[in-house]
């Protein structure tokens, strides 16, 4: 089985991830609906089964919560990755929502890279900052060691936009995490890492 499971506690959070890439049950508590909301359409969109309790500072905003959830979820898919051998590797994927366009592309390459490319009209949906966005791409990217590049094309609602661009990334990963016919990483190298 390809699962991850990864439990991370600091001053300002105690996160709990576990990670299926071969499907499962979700249950998401992260304590704001609409961050919820997106990992849940994460994996929803990448037929992933995921788990995650997370309790943070949300007395102060979001972002530790958030960007601590990305670092966590990311650890936990790159111990379901194990050595990437035999996936698919690369993948991407443009997904609409209503007005709005997200595109995503992602290499599980072992180099974690982000580009991000996306601005949101409001400051705010619900009790999320737009601007975590990016920064839980980046936590998730970086701690998953994934090269991820996500664009939202256009959109005038940024519910719509960040909804976008959350499923355009889970079906970029589900593209990229599939398994193949190999049994050695798709690489000149001969490994991913």
């Amino acid at each position: 089985m390809r699962t991850g499971e990864v439990k991370r506690r600091t001053r300002e959070t105690q996160i709990s991830v576990e990670v299926n890439l071969d499907g499962g049950n979700s249950s998401i508590v992260t304590g704001i609906g609409f961050f919820d909301h997106m990992l849940n359409a994460l994996a929803t969109h990448g037929s992933f089964g995921l788990k995650v309790n997370a309790v943070g500072d949300l007395e102060v905003d979001c972002h530790h919560t958030v960007e601590d959830t990305g670092i966590v979820l990311g650890q936990a898919f790159a111990k379901a990755l194990g050595d990437k051998s035999g996936i698919a590797r690369y993948g991407s994927f443009f997904v609409p929502m209503d007005e709005a366009l997200a595109f995503a592309s992602v290499d599980v390459s072992g180099r974690p890279f982000l580009v991000f490319d996306g601005n949101f009209p409001e400051e705010q949906v619900g009790g999320f900052d737009t601007c975590m966005c990016k920064e839980f791409f980046r936590a998730f990217a970086f701690a998953a060691g994934l090269t991820l590049h996500v664009k939202v094309l256009y959109g005038e609602n940024s519910h719509h936009m960040i909804e976008a661009a959350f499923k355009a990334a889970a079906h970029a990963l589900k593209v990229a995490c599939a398994v193949t016919d190999g049994k050695t990483a798709l690489s000149t190298k001969g490994s991913l890492d």
